[in-house]
């Protein structure tokens, strides 16, 4: 008899084909590419989730270097949604994905309404991706998805438009660069998302003194890592008091311990991103943890722990 804790999670109850994952632990965009690659290094197939760098109508190739400067805790970055197209995608990606056991979202990025509708539009009945993760939040990239994410009502125009255009259950990634991020999550999910993943990163940028210029190429970027985990904690929090829709919590997550703090505050997943640039194998890990802390406190299924501080 196996007494093993039960890890499953299910990421859009209210789909029809629904998204289930063996465990919480997903690979936040822009971190694994398209994960063949981390396939060399670690198990990918045993994490939750996999989400595949943002991907756009056309291929981008991004924002000028220097791209990455670290900081206090954390991680600048400016690439710009450097991304292959979704063209390529499809024919060269998908295929891999296809074989593989780790569910794949395939994040998605655009300029206008009709770009986003595009590209989930080429995705549809592509073996190999099991939802959309809808980037409408990108604080490095000078147009679209920028202001997608801070109205409420662009928010709620462009998930809408997304639902009827695609089949896969939706994710909507949130900015936290807004002044109530509640009344973003409350018009996305009423505009029909499965599931809302917050936060993206904040926006920031660093400055180099003795060169007298920003380090960023694009002098601003978005900051990322351990310095952001109080805000993403509390936003996660606020929003999964008002929402239906499970929520996915992201923002310095690097141990066992911080996705366990993101999931008792209502989180029923998580996304682990920076920190796999120092360790490949860092959702294993949390994996493992996760577990371990349900059989020492005896806890059978991991929704008991879900939302425990609400």
């Amino acid at each position: 008899m196996d007494n093993s804790p039960n890890l499953c999670v299910q990421l859009a109850p209210g789909h029809s084909a629904g998204l289930s994952l063996s465990n919480p632990v997903m690979i936040a965009s822009g971190i694994f590419g398209y994960g063949e690659e981390y396939a060399q290094l670690v198990e990918i197939q045993k994490l939750g989730a996999v989400v595949c760098k943002g991907t756009t109508l056309a291929p981008r190739r991004g924002n000028p270097q220097p791209r990455l400067v670290e900081t206090a805790s954390g991680l600048l970055n400016s690439v710009g949604l450097e991304n292959i197209g979704v063209e390529a995608l499809i024919r060269e990606e998908a295929p891999k994905w296809a074989s593989w056991q780790v569910p794949v979202i395939v994040n998605v990025a655009g300029e206008t309404i009709e770009e986003y509708v595009e590209v989930v539009t080429r995705l549809e009945g592509v073996q190999g991706i099991s939802g959309i993760e809808l980037n409408i939040s990108c604080p490095n990239v000078s147009a679209g998805g920028a202001e997608f994410g801070m109205n409420p009502e662009i928010a709620a125009r462009v998930t809408a438009a997304v639902k009827g255009a695609s089949s896969l259950p939706l994710m909507v990634k949130l900015s936290p660069n807004v002044t109530d991020i509640r009344a973003i999550a409350l018009a996305v999910q009423e505009a029909g998302a499965d599931a809302i993943s917050l936060i993206n990163t904040l926006k920031g940028m660093a400055f180099a003194v003795d060169k007298g210029k920003p380090r960023l190429g694009n002098i601003t970027g978005g900051l990322s890592g351990p310095a952001i985990k109080p805000v993403a904690l509390r936003m996660v929090y606020e929003v999964a008091e008002v929402v239906r829709v499970p929520v996915v919590g992201c923002g310095g997550i690097a141990s066992a311990s911080d996705a366990l703090e993101f999931i008792m505050c209502g989180a029923s997943a998580v996304q682990v991103g920076t920190a796999n640039f120092t360790d490949p194998g860092i959702g294993l890990t949390i994996v493992k943890g996760i577990e371990e802390f349900m059989r020492e406190k005896k806890v059978e299924r991991l929704t008991d722990l879900a939302g425990l501080a609400h």
